[in-house]
């Protein structure tokens, strides 16, 4: 979880990490190509400690690809297979990807050739059907080499999924007793300060809540 703070305290802005570590593709594959393979979900999962939703929704993010080709597929002289096909860059074809699977969503995309080096100590945790440049193979081999390196799909993310985490948060902080905050008191700290800084956070994780989050809500309080 990574929170950006600005002079406002509701002025704070809080993302949730995704990752595809490595983003499975095949090797040669164009982006189009491995995009597409993935039109129904994008093949990442949540890093940050929130309790993930099936819903595709998020407000704004940033997202980098790296380690698949920007080069564009060859042209067959037959109709292009789909729109990420006609893109005239790598960033297009992510761009147009991430419109695609969540439509009002301010998106931000940048594909870097690169890939994700993975030299020793990095746990060799990887399945049999990487070969050593991260890419999948059709069978599965015997692991006589190391992965050395791995596209890499990730993702920083403003969406609703945050509005639970915070929610949780506010809610566990109102459970400290004043009596067992002494020493944080006695460090400077004003008992009003402190409140005034949970009901912040309060009012933070509401600025997170969308109609699905607001129904589940619902949901708790009345089996409550």
């Amino acid at each position: 979880l990574i929170q950006m703070v600005t002079s406002h305290p509701l002025d704070l802005q809080v993302v949730a990490a995704w990752a595809s570590l490595p983003f499975p593709v095949q090797q040669g594959s164009s982006l189009p190509d491995a995009l597409c393979s993935h039109q129904q979900e994008v093949p990442w999962k949540l890093l940050s400690p929130c309790r993930e939703r099936r819903a595709r929704c998020c407000f704004a993010q940033s997202v980098v690809l790296r380690g698949v080709s920007k080069e564009r597929p060859s042209s067959s002289g037959k109709p292009p297979p789909s729109p990420l096909h006609t893109c005239e860059s790598a960033e297009q074809s992510l761009q147009w990807y991430l419109h695609t699977l969540f439509p009002g969503a301010l998106s931000v995309a940048h594909v870097l050739e690169q890939p994700c080096p993975t030299p020793a100590p990095f746990p060799q945790f990887f399945s049999p059907l990487l070969n050593p440049q991260g890419f999948l193979q059709d069978k599965p081999s015997p692991r006589t080499a190391a992965v050395e390196s791995v596209p890499v799909l990730a993702g920083l993310q403003s969406s609703p999924v945050l509005h639970s985490l915070l929610k949780a948060l506010h809610r566990d902080v109102q459970k400290l007793k004043s009596r067992r905050l002494t020493s944080f008191f006695s460090a400077g700290v004003e008992e009003e300060e402190f409140q005034e800084a949970v009901e912040e956070l309060r009012m933070l994780s509401e600025c997170y809540e969308a109609g699905l989050e607001a129904s589940e809500s619902e949901e708790e309080g009345d089996s409550d």
